[in-house]
């Protein structure tokens, strides 16, 4: 019998080799965050944002023309909620710059706290707002400020959880690790669009929007306490801080990041504008469409959009198969196009009745699985390690403002005055320019 097998030599003692484990205790070596459990922490985190965002999204077609807007006809108060869902995510990217402002100073969990508890505050704060009836044009301006709070609050929220999850990732697994960050985006959408469908079929008219509208608003200042504990409980571990400063995933100088690599941004925003694009125009557009010139019935279509949601949570794994077989960027690329087949047969749809409209919705929706699960980080790796945790960020508010913040209102106001063929034309040219960035990308790669 060899007793190498079954004692360890000097040498394995020497090198820390634990004699019961088999494992090395080498205080030099210490413990990793796991990929799983960082996903986990996205995973719950995304949710609890994109249901805040989804929340007040429906509520703009459902509930804001009546209760904020009823001075107007539905179409125009339905523009006017659209403008101030927009509004928080032309505030985002300066959430994100303060954010980091209150990280260098008191810290990454502090900033997380706050953050999340003005996102929740700031959606729960909406369902206690007086209706324009009783509080006038003072009801639409605390509404406005809420929204504000909101996109304040996003941008401060950025942990960096995604960008280490990418790195953690294993050899040939970055795009199935990806693809898990993004979904919260479909689950956060069920979750919204279930509660307020079971809202608009059990309650009346009246009750439902007298005061049925405000529980989603309620329960989100839940969620996002859940969501806080699930998240601090990574980001305050000593594993996760050692992660993050091997990593360099901390706050750098905007003015820097912008004179150094503000083309990377840039690209960045672009090279996934095709999904962005198609992110509300499957959610939140079309909701208003049925609406307002549909004779669907609000309660079944709010149905077929949860059977979306679970598609394009279905169609987000996959994409992570395809993306770690072909390539992120290949991957991008080749659903561009196929995003632009769609925008073209879109007016079809959509005009098609109940069995056009349905098909919009959940051909719509796999396809916002397959590019939304690697829309996030795509060319991350482009930015210098100290600019990659500011510059991720940044990246992704640019990439939100450009593609998905004005895409319901640009959509419902172009479709109104030239048709639905301008709905086609909106999202063809973020497929043009997806098709552009990973172009660029790909040259300044090769001269690199």
């Amino acid at each position: 019998m060899n007793s190498s097998a079954t004692h360890p030599t000097p040498a394995g003692i020497a090198a820390g080799f634990h004699p019961n484990t088999g494992t090395s205790s080498h205080p030099s070596e210490p413990a990793s965050v796991a990929p799983g459990d960082i996903a986990v922490g996205v995973v719950i985190g995304r949710a609890s944002e994109y249901f805040d965002f989804f929340v007040f999204g429906i509520a703009s077609v459902l509930v804001f023309p009546s209760v904020f807007f009823p001075f107007t006809d539905r179409l125009t108060g339905t523009l006017y909620a659209f403008a101030l869902l927009a509004l928080a995510f032309v505030l985002r990217p300066i959430g994100t710059v303060l954010g980091m402002q209150v990280q260098r100073y008191f810290g990454r969990s502090t900033k997380l706290t706050l953050a999340l508890f003005m996102l929740g505050t700031s959606t729960a704060a909406m369902a206690m707002l007086p209706t324009h009836a009783v509080g006038g044009i003072s009801a639409i301006t605390l509404l406005a400020l809420c929204r504000i709070g909101q996109g304040l609050a996003l941008g401060g929220s950025w942990d960096g959880l995604p960008s280490l999850l990418a790195m953690n990732a294993p050899e040939g697994k970055r795009g199935w690790y990806a693809m898990l960050g993004q979904l919260g985006a479909p689950l956060g959408f069920f979750i919204a669009c279930g509660l307020f469908a079971y809202l608009w079929s059990e309650l009346s008219p009246a009750d439902f929007l007298s005061w049925g509208w405000r529980y989603p608003f309620f329960a989100a200042f839940a969620i996002n306490v859940v969501a806080l504990f699930a998240r601090l409980r990574l980001v305050l571990t000593h594993e996760y801080e050692r992660e993050l400063e091997a990593r360099e995933l901390e706050p750098c100088d905007v003015g820097e990041l912008l004179r150094t690599q503000g083309e990377n941004i840039f690209i960045g925003a672009f090279a996934a504008l095709a999904s962005y694009a198609l992110f509300h125009l499957v959610t939140v557009f079309p909701l208003s469409w049925v609406q307002l010139y549909s004779k669907q019935v609000i309660g079944e279509f709010l149905v077929v959009q949860l059977v979306g949601a679970v598609l394009a949570a279905a169609a987000m794994p996959m994409s992570g198969l395809l993306a770690d077989r072909f390539g992120r960027r290949s991957l991008l690329g080749s659903l561009a196009l196929v995003i632009g087949v769609f925008s073209v047969v879109s007016p079809w749809l959509l005009d098609g009745g109940t069995a056009g409209q349905d098909a919009f919705i959940l051909i719509g929706f796999v396809l916002l699985g397959l590019s939304y699960g690697q829309a996030a980080g795509t060319v991350t790796s482009n930015f210098l390690p100290r600019f990659r945790y500011t510059g991720a960020a940044l990246t992704a508010d640019l990439a939100w403002l450009i593609g998905a913040a004005f895409a319901p209102l640009a959509a419902l106001s172009l479709s109104v005055r030239f048709g639905l063929g301008a709905v086609s034309l909106y999202l063809l040219s973020g497929v043009v320019c997806t098709l552009l960035a990973l172009r660029a990308n790909k040259v300044l790669s090769l001269r690199d």
